[in-house]
């Protein structure tokens, strides 16, 4: 695929090979595209709509969409985790939530799950270590990791807190027509992490007695690993499984894992970067209200947990309570409230459908 950098905003969107067009999720601009294959082509039609803005424009390179070379470092435990917390930091597109996230999510698996420290990778712009930025290129190599010599009774968590977006599907394979996005931290030159890579790296292999769990706490994160059941809850807690299998009959379940996802809103939502705990620090929306689902014992199913999440996003002025959150932030806050009412709703998706009032949770 090519990179098309968006007329409007200049955000690098992957282009299918013989697209026609295609609309930027962040800005909504519409870019045409005469020829996706030649540098030289421009654009040749206008809308009536302002908020439209039909010019063509190709990056003068386009980054390799391929695995990144080199051996993958040696994977072990049989409690593994990857946790990206990006903060686009000094950028336009900087998030102040996304580095606490990722701590957060840390001790949870180590103190509450038991998770070994070595046995977890985050990745944020605060690490030193090169390979352990969340850029493009190790993102995609973390999860290679994460999955990596895998075996029955291993649990896998992938958790990510940063900007997400859309784009269109021009192979059928989305019900609503668009692919979702990750957004790394160079992003705007090396381009986003569609969510068929993420399903083709991280789902389909997964063999059977292997357990992951997803958490995804950004924009249009409904289906961001593109799994083929998605429970459609509503605010009294009644659901029904939508089948989000692709028309065109490509698999997007597993090779006989379990793959369960918690996201922090649907695919056509916006996902809350900050809720303000004290003035020094901040939390995103959705991290915050799936670890107050553990903390405040509403776990013990995957339907309680998930309407747990929710009301934590719907209800204003709740404080921050005892046990594992106070633990968290204690050196940052002293139980702030959450002043906003955020118009999100977490969304739960697997690779078989199940019920979610039945099966226990854990990790």
């Amino acid at each position: 695929m090519l990179l098309v950098n968006c007329s409007n905003c200049r955000t690098p969107l992957q282009l299918p090979p013989g697209a026609a067009s295609i609309r930027c999720a962040l800005c909504h601009a519409v870019t045409l595209i005469a020829d996706p294959r030649s540098p030289h082509s421009s654009s040749s039609s206008s809308s009536s709509s302002s908020s439209f803005h039909h010019h063509h424009h190709l990056p003068q390179h386009y980054p390799p969409q391929r695995p990144p070379p080199g051996p993958l470092p040696p994977a072990q435990g049989s409690k593994r985790a990857l946790i990206c917390g990006v903060s686009y930091r000094n950028t336009q597109d900087e998030l102040k939530g996304c580095v606490n996230d990722a701590k957060c999510m840390k001790f949870l698996l180590t103190n509450r799950f038991k998770f070994p420290e070595s046995s977890i990778r985050v990745l944020t712009e605060d690490e030193r270590d090169p390979q352990r930025r969340p850029t493009k290129q190790n993102i995609r190599m973390w999860l290679q990791w994460l999955v990596q010599g895998c075996r029955p009774g291993d649990s896998l968590v992938f958790h990510y807190s940063g900007h997400g977006s859309q784009q269109r599907n021009y192979t059928g394979d989305e019900v609503d027509g668009f692919d979702e996005t990750l957004c790394p931290s160079d992003f705007r030159t090396q381009g986003m992490i569609v969510d068929d890579e993420i399903n083709a790296t991280i789902v389909r292999p997964l063999p059977h007695g292997v357990k992951l769990h997803a958490v995804i706490d950004s924009c249009h994160s409904g289906t961001m690993l593109d799994l083929p059941f998605l429970c459609r809850m509503d605010r009294s807690g009644q659901y029904i499984w939508e089948d989000h299998r692709p028309r065109s009959g490509v698999w997007k379940g597993t090779s006989g894992g379990e793959v369960i996802s918690f996201s922090g809103c649907d695919d056509n939502q916006t996902s809350a970067d900050t809720l303000a705990l004290s003035q020094v620090t901040s939390t995103g929306a959705m991290t915050y209200s799936f670890i107050q689902a553990i903390e405040r014992g509403h776990a013990a199913t995957y339907g309680s947990m998930l309407n747990a999440m929710r009301s934590t996003i719907r209800n204003t002025g709740n404080n921050l309570e005892g046990g594992l959150v106070t633990s968290l932030l204690t050196m940052l806050s002293n139980g702030g409230n959450l002043s906003t009412r955020l118009r999100q709703e977490p969304q739960l998706t697997a690779n078989e459908p199940f019920d979610v009032y039945a099966k226990p949770f854990s990790l």
